[in-house]
């Protein structure tokens, strides 16, 4: 559940260059002391008044939750647009913030529909070319090991890493995997499959990119080989959408992949999965809160060329209501959050 995670190449280009996209100067106050004051210069693609007013609402959230410290690394990772400038003098913080909220300006629907345009408005589509074209590209990386990744990156890198052992503590305290059928729904490159596998599970994972799964193979191939291990069942990687997905498992995993399903079709996803579970369904989402909803909105506005896909934040309430509905009992929870990575993550028994 990554939020706001752009690329920080255009934002480098700009402070190197003579437009940077704020300046600070400190005043002197009256004691001779330099004043807590900022003065930015924060940009606007147009004038609108209903995106002004979004900005000041968003200024007002951002202000008020966000620590000065987040607010500035959410700056330090925005891209630079072709705008005019607007300069604006406030205090400490919150004047970080509120140039964050003033760059709504930024229109991500815009991007999106002309995403849309060319899978004739089919999201799945969308998703399948995302993963299999530039968004392959970064999220090799940042699930990877390379150093080539960026803060934030990184930042994802660890969170999502911090989901995974989560679910190998559980599934460890509770006897294990070995011989156990596992669906992991939605691999990506294999971080909590191939664990699960080299922990004896017989793995049946797949992912909507044919690039992920098969990443995932090789990286299996490549773990399996490093261990010595002879494995009496190795583990399955597929190209498949979730809906896709058939038979009957033990157990039936899905890591952060819920972020690209409005909540009518998490709702689907969630009873399609736990049809396919005869005992036990792990899966996580990103949490829909009133400070996630702001910087997720404010990730939006700066995703870089290399993340241009919609993503969806889901109330616990909502999805703890569709795991019910489908016939199971949540019986875990935990919570990652770092800086750019928020994950609200279940175990769910059947009853």
């Amino acid at each position: 559940a990554h939020l706001g995670a752009p690329d920080t190449h255009a934002i480098m280009q700009s402070l190197h260059s003579s437009h940077r996209p704020f300046s600070s100067a400190g005043p002197t106050s009256r004691q001779g002391r330099a004043a807590p004051r900022a003065v930015l210069s924060c940009h606007a693609v147009r004038p609108a008044q209903a995106r002004l007013a979004d900005a000041c609402a968003i200024a007002g959230m951002l202000a008020t939750f966000a620590p000065a410290s987040l607010a500035s690394e959410l700056l330090d990772t925005t891209g630079g647009s072709d705008v005019s400038s607007v300069t604006l003098a406030l205090g400490g913080g919150v004047a970080i913030a509120v140039l964050g909220a003033a760059l709504i300006a930024a229109d991500p629907q815009k991007r999106r529909s002309e995403q849309m345009q060319t899978t004739g408005g089919d999201e799945n589509e969308a998703v399948r070319n995302y993963f299999n074209g530039t968004g392959f590209d970064r999220w090799k990386k940042i699930y990877g090991e390379t150093d080539e990744v960026n803060k934030v990156q990184m930042d994802i890198r660890t969170g999502h890493a911090q989901t995974v052992e989560k679910v190998l503590k559980w599934v460890d305290e509770e006897g294990g995997v070995e011989g156990i059928t596992v669906a992991d729904a939605g691999c990506g490159t294999g971080s909590l499959a191939i664990p699960l596998a080299m922990r004896g599970a017989a793995v049946s994972a797949s992912d909507i990119s044919s690039s992920m799964a098969s990443e995932a193979q090789q990286r299996f191939v490549a773990a399996a080989e490093a261990s010595g291990k002879v494995f009496q069942t190795v583990p399955k990687f597929e190209a498949m959408d979730l809906e896709s997905v058939k038979g009957k498992y033990h157990t039936v995993t899905c890591l952060d992949v819920m972020i690209h399903y409005p909540q009518d079709r998490a709702d689907a996803m969630i009873s399609h999965l736990a049809s396919l579970a005869e005992k036990r369904l792990i899966l996580s989402f990103a949490p829909k809160t009133p400070w996630l909803s702001v910087l997720k909105r404010f990730g939006e506005l700066f995703p870089g060329p290399s993340k241009a896909t919609r993503a969806y934040l889901h109330t616990e309430v909502d999805v703890e209501a569709a795991i019910q509905k489908a016939g199971f009992k949540v019986v875990k929870r935990e919570m990652t959050a770092t800086n750019f990575y928020f994950s609200r993550l279940f175990e769910a028994v059947r009853v």
